[in-house]
C-alpha cells in the first residue's frame, strides 16, 4: 500500500488530495498547523478508513515538528512514497517589495522554501531505500520562467527558488526511481477549493477562459496522476492547472 504524505492536507486544495489518495486504497498522512476543528472533521468523515488515515499538528517553519512528523509517518505506516508540499505561508495584502516587514519576507522564504529543504533532507533516504518516491511541490501560473509577480514578491521568490529545487532533486534522485514535479493551480478561491469539477460547471464564471472555476479536485486529480506508480517518465515538470487564466498579470491594468 502507498502512503503519502501531505502537508497541510486537512481542508482546502489539501483535504481534496487527502480525499482522493483515501479513495485510490493509499493511506495518507496528512498534516493541519492550527484549525483543529477541521482535522477532527476529517478524522469523522473517515473513521471508517482510521486504518489508513493519520492526523498530525505541524507547523511547517519548525524545525524540529518536520522531522517529529516525519518520524510519526514511518513509525504508523512503514514508508513514504509520496510527499506532497502543499503547505506554507501567503501574505494577501497586495503590496510592493520596499512595503514588506523583515519578518514577512523571512516568513514567506522560510515556510515555503527552506521548509522544502528540511523535509526532503529527511524523506529522501528513506526514498532511496525504497528505489521509489513521488515529490510535489504546489508552485503558481508561470513559476517555470521566473516571472515578475506584482505585490507577490517574497511569495513569488520562494516559489522560482523551490521550481528550481524541485528541478535539482528530479536530476540528482532519479536514480532511485524518485521523480519531483511541481503543480501549479490557477486561481482556486473560496468554496472551490474543496469543491468537485461536476460542482464547478454549473457556476456562472467568465473569468477563466474555459468557461468554469477551477477547483480542489482539478488539484488533486493532477497530483494523484503525478504519483502514480507509470507517471516516472514526468520528472523535472512544472504542470499548470490554470485553465488558461492569466493569473499574475490581472492586476498590472488596475
Amino acid at each position: 500500500m502507498r502512503h503519502v504524505l501531505i502537508t497541510a492536507g486537512s481542508k482546502g486544495l489539501g483535504k481534496m488530495m487527502t480525499d482522493y489518495f483515501l479513495k485510490k486504497g493509499c493511506s495518507v498522512t496528512a498534516t493541519y498547523r492550527s484549525d483543529k476543528s477541521r482535522a477532527d472533521q476529517l478524522v469523522e468523515m473517515y473513521k471508517d478508513k482510521q486504518d489508513r488515515l493519520q492526523v498530525l499538528q505541524l507547523d511547517v517553519t519548525d524545525q524540529e515538528q518536520i522531522d517529529k512528523v516525519v518520524e510519526q509517518a514511518v513509525s504508523r505506516f512503514g514508508r513514504i512514497d509520496c510527499f506532497v508540499s502543499n503547505a506554507g505561508p501567503y501574505i494577501f495584502e497586495r503590496k510592493k517589495l520596499v512595503d514588506y516587514e523583515e519578518d514577512e519576507w523571512n516568513q514567506m522564504v522560510n515556510g515555503n522554501l527552506n521548509v522544502s529543504f528540511h523535509f526532503l533532507k529527511k524523506i529522501i533516504p528513506l526514498m532511496r531505500k525504497q528505489q521509489f518516491g513521488r515529490v510535489i511541490f504546489l508552485g503558481f501560473q508561470g513559476v517555470n520562467n521566473a516571472p515578475g509577480w506584482i505585490y507577490r514578491s517574497a511569495f513569488a521568490a520562494a516559489k522560482v527558488g523551490t521550481a528550481s529545487l524541485m528541478k535539482t532533486i528530479a536530476l540528482e534522485e532519479a536514480e532511485y526511481g524518485i521523480t519531483a514535479n511541481m503543480v501549479a493551480p490557477g486561481n482556486i478561491t473560496g468554496e472551490m477549493k474543496e469543491s468537485p469539477i461536476q460542482e464547478s460547471r454549473q457556476v456562472s464564471e467568465t473569468e477563466t477562459p474555459i468557461g468554469r472555476p477551477g477547483t480542489g479536485e482539478d488539484i488533486a486529480r493532477t497530483v494523484g496522476f503525478l504519483c502514480e506508480d507509470d507517471s516516472d517518465m514526468i520528472t523535472g515538470s512544472v504542470i499548470e492547472v490554470t485553465g488558461g487564466l492569466d493569473v499574475i498579470h490581472r492586476h498590472l491594468t488596475k
